[in-house]
């Protein structure tokens, strides 16, 4: 993907042949960066997590611009308590 802006809320998809076992994934950004992004997939095996951080069903990635492709906006977001 060509730089873009991004919001929190927009849903990119993880690249199949660069982002190991979550390739393919659609990753929710919470924090758009200079250089892509920073962002979490649905992820409930923190024994598979190739060093991702997981918390709470969750883990967080930090994909550059050329291992994600944009797909649109999420509708919803759920808040954990600590982001309310």
């Amino acid at each position: 993907m060509d730089k873009r802006e991004l919001e929190v809320g927009d849903i990119v998809q993880l690249d199949p042949d660069n982002n190991g076992q979550f390739g393919g994934q659609f990753l929710v950004v919470t924090e758009p960066k200079s250089w892509g992004c920073q962002g979490f997939v649905l992820w409930d095996d923190p024994a598979r997590s190739e060093g991702a951080v997981c918390y709470k069903g969750r883990a967080f990635l930090r994909p550059t611009w050329d291992r994600m492709e944009f797909i649109g906006k999420a509708h919803w977001l759920k808040k954990e308590e600590e982001d309310v």
